[in-house]
């Protein structure tokens, strides 16, 4: 083989030839000339146009790395492996004939068939074969519902009888109220390669939001390769398959591909399948994406991208075994872009011949792809019957055990990680001690406010570290920065594993954090949390990616493997967590109720009405408070730093795995009224609702959450307002009925319950705690102080905000009513 810049006519066809492949049965992808690759005539250039132009077209010559384009082009240049062909007619087959099969019974219901895009069944065989020749144990793949049910039949090896039971919709109570539809559902099962092994297959559960499952698979592929330790990223591997429209139009897969090698988020490589119908709905790619290919998107990064003619299965498993064999040799992502059509519509349910009419005149005449292989192979026509009237006997047989079973089966099995841990209602026996043992607190301060001898701190951290030493000595109070702080280490300390990301989660965007600490003199980071003892509990924490999308779809998923691991995502600032709301929506929040899987995740919110404008001064807890159902999630509002520090432990200690919604403060982080002792952290716990322990008897109570209860407790001692008490929620949801009730009713004079928010009438928690309050106040005055209704979240002036609070403030003990 001639190596790359060794001859201009092997590098023109290397660098250009996929412009004039043979991609597209259809046609609907004409050659594109190019000077580079036309000026060549003759024998050498024939044989590269041979290579380069084929069913296979590959772009890799933009890529940096000499020792990789010289690794593909020798690939590309070697001849093909051979392959059994009488076992690939067999699967195409089986595949071709599962969809005509269930067109036939199941008419007018949607399953969003394979027909025209058949090859990606032995695409992923050849993906699993491979994988498993080099060590790879087990496959998480994510994909939208193009092929899915396929996709569970033939590689995952979900039995059809179970599959045709979700079309049968046996027992239909058996998911009142929750679950999904059968194109969404996970599943589990074995892959038996062609050499005689096993892989572990996982079909990872999605929402109908096209893309948004990437960085959920990447996430929980990383879990698990940590799980396994050293070979991890060689023992467990990502498939995320693609449609054409929406791999170019859905920006959370730029943002997923970017994640590739960054510290934090890589997994060794990520093959991608985009299963490219040449259109998305009704719009074809001139509308769709302003590139020749869909996959155009994925040249922001180093890595091959492999076209392939869909009708040609024997190049589309020659592309899978290049592209499995490049991703273990280079720990890198590869794109197989697979061509062919759809022969119905979007779902079974369109007539694409209303948008599309000479399209689908010609896909009407275009054959089975199984068949037109069988002519290619030169099978008999008694054979080809005779593997029809095979594989339809043993679909009736599949179909009648599928009617005959008495509910839907349950697909999917959950990895060994989760026996201990639960979800449902909450119950309070679900609770544990998170108090720490003063000699412990203070094992795991000493190692967090002392650097290694001779290291260079800056004169701004050591200072830092100075008054957290103060604290642990009882000079200062424990502020926010150092109760997250104990918190982590006492958790790492017993084994307890902790990851956090976000952007500037390092440092903290309020310089609240400093997890690392950098030497003046080498630049070199040293992080104490890591260097409690020997045996303690992993601990990362990564500045993310300027995406909240796909880091906090990566961190949901890292959660779903690593349900004994405290996963923390932090928003910059709490306003921008909206940036996430697809994972928000239909993971966080949702998961439990869809797909009965659970998570654990944890999501600061940095919340607070400071002055700082309508984009950094709300995190929106409405919005959470909104999507609260059946304890799906928690939404908390700690008010100190004590009660951040036993929240925290809470979380991971307890058995019971729901995701964790924290608004955290700003101005708060450090100011005095926030700050706990550490008797706090030693003998306490986290308190739903915070009683007024200074005022026992009085006429008005001011219920609020978050830094307003400070403000408001300071605006009582300056008016010697003795008669109005006030109690803090801490946690909304699950909501502290009890407790509440009990902080109010032991006032025995009182007359009138006030809400009081800063948030606007429109948003903050006074729709949801309203209601409740009047329950548990019968026979009160019930009234709300709250800014007036707003389209955004804050005034844009400082200074507007400072009169606005101090209205508010005043209104509170001023005015009854309202």
């Amino acid at each position: 083989m001639k190596k790359i810049g060794e001859s201009p006519v092997a590098d023109a066809f290397r660098r250009w030839g996929y412009l004039q492949a043979d991609l597209d049965a259809l046609g609907r992808i004409p050659a594109s000339p190019h000077p580079e690759i036309d000026c060549h005539s003759g024998e050498e250039a024939e044989h590269y146009r041979a290579l380069y132009c084929g069913t296979i077209g590959i772009e890799f010559m933009h890529t940096p790395f000499a020792d990789r384009s010289n690794w593909l082009a020798e690939r590309m240049e070697r001849k093909p492996q051979a392959l059994d062909q009488d076992k690939m007619l067999e699967r195409l087959a089986s595949v071709e004939l599962l969809e005509e099969f269930l067109h036939a019974r199941y008419i007018g219901t949607k399953r969003f068939a394979l027909d025209g895009s058949a090859a990606l069944i032995p695409l992923i065989d050849s993906l699993l074969d491979e994988a498993a020749e080099l060590g790879v144990e087990t496959a998480l793949i994510g994909m939208s519902h193009r092929g899915r049910l396929n996709v569970m039949v033939h590689n995952v090896g979900t039995p059809t009888a179970s599959l045709i039971a979700g079309f049968e919709d046996v027992d239909p109570t058996s998911v009142f109220g929750s679950g999904d539809v059968k194109h969404h559902l996970g599943a589990t099962g074995v892959h038996h390669t062609s050499y005689g092994k096993e892989v572990r297959v996982h079909l990872v559960s999605n929402p109908s939001h096209l893309e948004a499952v990437n960085p959920v698979v990447m996430g929980r592929v990383r879990a698990r390769q940590e799980r396994m330790g050293d070979g991890g990223r060689h023992k467990i591997f990502a498939i995320n398959i693609h449609g054409d429209a929406a791999f170019a139009g859905q920006g959370i897969t730029a943002e997923t591909l970017n994640l590739a090698t960054l510290p934090g988020y890589r997994v060794g490589g990520v093959i991608h399948i985009v299963v490219n119908n040449l259109i998305g709905f009704t719009a074809e790619p001139h509308e769709l994406h302003s590139s020749r290919f869909s996959t155009d998107v994925a040249k922001r990064l180093p890595i091959p991208i492999i076209h392939v003619n869909g009708e040609d299965p024997e190049s589309v498993v020659r592309a899978g075994r290049i592209a499995l064999e490049f991703r273990d040799a280079f720990e890198s992502d590869v794109v197989i872009d697979i061509i062919g059509f759809r022969r119905f519509g979007h779902s079974e349910l369109d007539d694409p011949t209303t948008t599309q009419p000479l399209l689908y005149k010609k896909i009407k005449s275009h054959p089975n792809l199984w068949e037109s292989y069988a002519r290619k192979i030169g099978a008999s026509e008694k054979r080809v019957e005779m593997i029809r009237k095979k594989n339809i006997a043993r679909y009736s047989r599949e179909l009648d055990e599928g009617r005959g079973m008495e509910k839907r089966p349950v697909i999917r099995t959950l990895p060994p990680w989760w026996d201990h841990y639960h979800g449902g209602h909450y119950d309070p026996s679900m609770d544990v001690e998170t108090a720490v043992s003063d000699k412990r607190l203070r094992e795991v301060a000493t190692r967090l406010t002392h650097l290694p001898r001779g290291f260079s701190c800056h004169p701004k951290v050591a200072k830092l570290l100075g008054q957290r030493s103060d604290m642990v000595e009882g000079k200062r109070k424990v502020d926010w920065g150092m109760a997250e702080a104990l918190a982590f280490g006492t958790l790492l300390w017993d084994g307890v594993p902790v990851r956090i990301t976000g952007q500037d989660s390092v440092r903290g965007t309020f310089n609240q954090r400093h997890a690392s600490i950098y030497s003046t003199r080498s630049g070199d980071a040293y992080t104490p949390l890591r260097n409690l003892h020997s045996t303690q509990g992993r601990f990362d924490i990564f500045n993310s990616v300027l995406s909240e999308a796909a880091v906090l779809g990566f961190e949901y998923g890292f959660s779903r493997d690593f349900p004994d691991a405290l996963v923390i995502w932090e928003a910059q600032f709490g306003d921008f967590a909206n940036g996430a709301q697809i994972i928000i929506d239909q993971f966080v929040t949702a998961g439990e109720d869809k797909w009965d899987l659970l998570s654990g995740l944890v999501m600061l919110l940095p919340h607070g009405y400071e002055g700082q404008g309508p984009e950094h001064s709300s995190a929106r807890y409405e919005r959470f408070l909104q999507l609260a159902g059946e304890d799906n999630i928690q939404v908390c509002q700690p008010s100190t730093a004590g009660q951040y520090f036993h929240l925290l432990r809470r979380q991971v200690l307890r058995k019971w795995r729901k995701p964790l919604v924290v608004m955290t403060p700003k101005s708060l982080l450090r100011a005095d009224p926030a700050c706990s002792s550490f008797e706090v952290l030693r003998d306490g716990k986290f308190q739903t609702v915070i009683p007024d322990r200074e005022i026992t008897n009085a006429e008005r109570v001011l219920v609020c959450s978050g830094k307003i209860a400070h403000e408001l407790r300071a605006e009582r001692k300056k008016r010697k307002a003795f008669d109005t008490a006030i109690v803090t929620i801490e946690q909304f949801v699950p909501f502290p009925k009890q407790a509440l009730r009990e902080a109010i009713r032991g006032h025995q004079a009182i007359k009138e319950v006030v809400w009081v928010q800063e948030e606007p009438a429109n948003m903050g928690g006074l729709f949801f705690v309203r209601p409740l309050l009047e329950q548990i106040s019968r026979g009160l005055r019930v009234s709300a102080v709250k800014r007036t209704e707003s389209a955004s979240p804050a005034t844009g002036s400082s200074k507007a905000h400072g009169l606005e609070q101090k209205m508010l403030i005043s209104l509170a003990f001023t005015r009854i009513g309202g």
